[in-house]
């Protein structure tokens, strides 16, 4: 067997056709007001500076405003706290996103926590967890809800299904092992602790990688017939280099029923999820919730 691939970038897109259209619902709605999304920027990765670059981009794609605010690498934490602070009370922000990894000086949970949750469009603050933890609404992670909508895409049944979630990360294996569980999975989550991890992984009709381990998840790890979505996206010790994700693509495709790519796959989700949820907030805030 050849598994299907699950095509993100054709998923991604649908998403962002949908969000550009509710955009212009919603400022029909609101006398011309449209999102915002305010990124912050501290330093000069030039990872992450792609990643600013395209998701405003992204914003202006949609119909969205998008403000960049870049700080410089040695920036303190009193400035870093002074623009949250700001970004928070103004009308015309409707998501805040501080882009991590911070430099060294720095805490990003700290920093993260001091959003306002109503502005949380990375889903990362004490708020927002504990909002996904509680099954009531708010802002979710931006990875984790595009991995959703991918296994809805492939057909792939949750309901009492057993899911395993490699990596346990804030960012993503926690709110991922939550959403899955919503969704009345069962769910195990793999860390590096874990005992006969390719045993355990085994057991899974969904199988979540998200490690940042080039081709860890092998052929002989997956369970025939699941389906394995990798979340990881590593350079390849390759010429010319190349990306590829946690899993073994080529030799898990032969045995799963569905899998994503890298690149292709989760990616694009990322991106699409946070337009979305940058409407959420707006709608939310003038909601008054």
């Amino acid at each position: 067997m050849s598994a299907e691939i699950i095509d993100g970038k054709t998923i991604a897109g649908r998403v962002r056709i949908g969000v550009a259209k509710d955009v212009e619902a919603f400022s029909q709605q609101f006398g011309g007001a449209v999102p915002g999304l305010a990124t912050i920027l501290v330093g000069d990765d030039p990872a992450s500076a792609v990643y600013v670059k395209g998701k405003q981009k992204a914003c202006q794609e949609v119909g969205m405003w998008g403000f960049n605010f870049p700080l410089a690498a040695d920036a303190s934490r009193a400035e870093v706290v002074e623009l949250i602070e700001r970004l928070n009370a103004d009308p015309d922000v409707s998501g805040v996103l501080l882009q991590l990894p911070l430099p060294d000086q720095l805490d990003a949970v700290e920093l993260t926590g001091m959003i306002d949750p109503r502005k949380d469009v990375d889903g990362l603050t004490a708020v927002s967890a504990g909002l996904l933890a509680l099954g009531r609404e708010g802002l979710r992670p931006c990875t984790p809800s595009g991995v959703m909508t991918l296994l809805e895409a492939a057909g792939a049944s949750l309901e009492g299904a057993e899911a395993v979630v490699i990596g346990r990360s804030n960012l993503f294996g926690k709110p991922m092992a939550q959403l899955l569980l919503n969704a009345n999975a069962t769910v195990t989550i793999c860390h590096s602790r874990t005992r006969e991890l390719a045993e355990v992984c085994r057991r899974a009709d969904v199988l979540i990688a998200a490690v940042g381990r080039a081709q860890m998840v092998k052929g002989d790890w997956v369970k025939p017939g699941a389906v394995v979505i990798d979340v990881g996206m590593n350079r390849a010790n390759s010429t010319p280099p190349t990306l590829v994700g946690d899993v073994d693509f080529e030799a898990v495709r032969q045995v799963a029923a569905a899998i994503t790519p890298v690149p292709g796959g989760v990616g694009p989700m990322t991106i699409a999820f946070l337009l979305r949820n940058t409407l959420q907030a707006a709608r939310m805030q003038r909601s008054g919730a």
